[in-house]
């Protein structure tokens, strides 16, 4: 890893998230930072996959599953992608309501006082 910056997280950061993301505690802002520097930067989707296959390839062994490597990371990824994606999409759709929510007021309160 050479520490550059793709995206808003560098490779140092990037690196140090690797067990959170394989975990699955990576979430909103700093999972989307995640995915994107992953997707952009070969040397540290390359450090994902060796990760991803110790921890998750050495518990399917012991379970004696067969595993490929390349599909399951992708899965991960992929279930990432979708969590991103919804998690955009309610912050979009609750601040909107929050601007209904003070327009109402507004009338509300004009119509209370007859300003209208």
């Amino acid at each position: 890893m050479q520490g550059e910056c793709v995206g808003d997280m560098n490779c140092k950061e990037t690196e140090k998230s690797i067990p959170s993301f394989l975990k699955g505690e990576l979430e909103g802002d700093r999972l989307a930072e995640f995915v994107e520097h992953i997707e952009q930067c070969p040397e540290c989707k390359e450090e994902l996959s060796i990760q991803f296959l110790v921890t998750e390839g050495m518990e399917k062994l012991e379970e004696g599953s067969s595993f490929n490597l390349q599909k399951a990371l992708h899965d991960r990824m992929e279930e990432s992608r979708r969590y991103i994606r919804i998690n955009r999409l309610l912050r979009r759709t609750l601040y909107w309501l929050e601007a209904l929510v003070i327009v109402v007021i507004a009338v509300a309160f004009c119509i209370y006082f007859e300003w209208i």
